[in-house]
């Protein structure tokens, strides 16, 4: 998928400049991340599955 077929979104908690921040945009099928320091570099894509359960804690053995 491409650039111009997601919608990228910022959390309201990044800098004032805007950098610093992780990027997420999602589809039904994937979660996908990226550095807004540098928008067409490396990305991960994740499962929704995976994001809840990184979310939650559970892929980093701490659970809430």
């Amino acid at each position: 998928m491409n650039d111009q077929q997601l919608t990228w979104f910022k959390s309201s908690y990044s800098d004032g400049e805007g950098g610093d921040c992780l990027e997420v945009a999602i589809t039904p099928r994937t979660i996908h991340l990226r550095d807004s320091k540098h928008p067409t570099g490396p990305r991960l894509a994740l499962s929704p599955t995976t994001w809840s359960a990184f979310l939650s804690g559970e892929l980093i053995g701490e659970r809430r």
